[in-house]
This record gives structure tokens, C-alpha cells and sequence, in this order.
């Protein structure tokens, strides 16, 4: 059985998300209207999109250092 991302609406909740210490990865997926910011934990893949585009820096900043960062641009 698959299951699928769960997408988080808050950023205050994905910011909760990469802090635990099961998170392994974020993945930064730029488009052409929004950015996408994916954490990957042991269970579950947590997707937050973002369509402000001016505060994805102040977003990447915030994240923590120990996460491994992968951007992807479209």
C-alpha cells in the first residue's frame, strides 16, 4: 500500500515538521507559479506549497541546517 503526501496548509505546522528528528531531506521545487518545499520524514512525505514567490528565501532560511536541500528548478 502507497501512501500519499499529506499537505500542510500552515507554514508554522511545516516548519513543526522539519524540525523532528526523523526528518531526513527537503526538496525546493520551483515553478512557474509556485514553489513547493517537500519534507521527507520516516512515515510521511510533507508538502507545503507556496504561491508568494518573494518569501521563499526568508522559508529556505528558516529551515534547518541539518536537512539535506535539493532544489529543482522548472
Amino acid at each position: 500500500m502507497q501512501i500519499m503526501p499529506v499537505l500542510v496548509q500552515n507554514v508554522r505546522d511545516f516548519l513543526t515538521h522539519a524540525n523532528r528528528p526523523d526528518a531526513r531531506k527537503v526538496t525546493i521545487k520551483r515553478n512557474k507559479n509556485n514553489v513547493k518545499f517537500k519534507i521527507r520524514c520516516s512515515r510521511y512525505l510533507y508538502v507545503y506549497v507556496l504561491n508568494d514567490l518573494e518569501n521563499v528565501d526568508r522559508i529556505k532560511a528558516i529551515l534547518p541546517i541539518n536537512l539535506a536541500k535539493d532544489e529543482i528548478k522548472k
